[in-house]
């Protein structure tokens, strides 16, 4: 049976953000054709789209022409470019959203395809799930399992402890499949007490490594949770993910000896056993908390590219790079967009970084809030 009789096609007047099914984020190009969520997440990214009243699921393009859309696209690089899945405005576990998650990763695994494939959940992940997942034999394949262990209802309806069954079933029954702890969103005064990073530190041992990050702040998540009586998390909104020094600084010692990692990419890295595709090394201060025998990986991978390889991928991409330039950290240029920017990290496994919006050392990429 045809996966796409179990959802509604998108309505026509779906913001066309939504219905541009590729774009390319940090951690990859990212194929979105189903759309809509009944979790209702406060926090979650669809404000910034206004898709958040869209609780049923919709399909936008069926999963061939989907894929085609994918692995045509001007960035795609077969067995390079990192692959997100259903990230930005569902969950890939929800029923029937699984049917269309399946068939996009069989297609693509049918495709003889290498690259890293990222699924990000919060919801159930069962056994006869990893049993078809532990099948494809080709792509490099990553379950990030959203955590948070919040349980104020406005900002997280879903129980933790879904997430939680999620992470015993894949150590139980994945090989081939890896999962990672996904703990998000840390936020100040909410779920950053000793009780919980206690309980996080417990549920690492099902995983093969944690990824912690903190909250988007946005003006659109702001409104929203002022509209259903949450008070301001944090006194300003901005345009990186904010968690502040002290969160961080408990967290690194409540996990003294667990893999642990700042930046996602890192953690599928050290899961896969391979160097990370972002080029995070040249930061030598996001990766102080590595396991010494990622670092070893990484430090192997790290070269310096020259100029003329970095000309060649600008011109793919229609970058200009008059100003640019090229250290033994990062590469810097100009008027970039994010895709630009992202293109050419991932093809060289190299930071990129625009002058104008500089990662201040120690930060990690980080909003000032909670740092100066």
């Amino acid at each position: 049976m045809k996966t796409d009789v179990l959802l509604r096609k998108a309505p026509p007047d779906l913001p066309s953000a939504l219905r541009q099914v590729v774009d390319y984020r940090k951690s990859g190009l990212s194929l979105n054709h189903i759309v809509g969520c009944p979790l209702d997440c406060g926090y979650c990214v669809r404000h910034l789209f206004a898709n958040f009243e869209m609780k049923k699921p919709h399909l936008v393009l069926d999963d061939d022409a989907a894929v085609r859309e994918l692995v045509e696209h001007w960035a795609f690089r077969k067995d390079v470019t990192p692959i997100q899945l259903l990230n930005r405005a569902t969950d890939p576990f929800l029923p029937g959203v699984k049917d269309h998650l399946f068939r996009t990763l069989e297609i693509l695994d049918g495709k003889g395809l290498r690259n890293p494939v990222l699924v990000i959940t919060r919801w159930r992940v069962e056994p006869d799930d990893i049993q078809r997942l532990e099948r494809l034999s080709n792509i490099k394949l990553t379950i990030l399992v959203t955590w948070s262990g919040i349980d104020d209802k406005r900002l997280e309806p879903v129980e933790s402890s879904i997430a939680e069954a999620s992470l015993h079933a894949l150590r139980a029954t994945a090989s081939r499949t890896k999962a990672i702890l996904y703990w998000r969103p840390l936020i100040a005064g909410i779920n950053d007490t000793d009780a919980h990073l206690a309980r996080a530190r417990e549920l690492s041992e099902q995983a093969a490594a944690t990824v912690f990050s903190g909250l988007f702040h946005r003006e659109e998540i702001r409104s929203y949770l002022r509209s259903v009586g949450f008070e301001d998390a944090y006194p300003e909104v901005a345009r990186r993910k904010i968690l502040p020094r002290d969160i961080e600084a408990r967290i690194l010692t409540a996990f003294a000896g667990r893999p642990l990692f700042r930046k996602t990419s890192c953690g599928i890295a050290f899961a896969h056993r391979s160097a990370d595709y972002n080029g995070h090394f040249g930061l030598k201060d996001v990766c102080d908390i590595c396991p010494g025998a990622q670092v070893e990986r990484c430090a192997t991978a790290h070269a310096r590219p020259t100029a003329e390889r970095v000309q060649e991928l600008a011109r793919e991409c229609g970058l200009s790079l008059d100003h640019a330039r090229i250290d033994d950290r990062r590469i810097e240029v100009q008027n970039s967009t994010e895709q630009q920017r992202y293109f050419i990290q991932h093809a060289l496994n190299y930071q990129v970084h625009d002058a104008a919006l500089p990662h201040l050392p120690r930060r990690h990429g980080r909003a000032e809030i909670g740092w100066s």
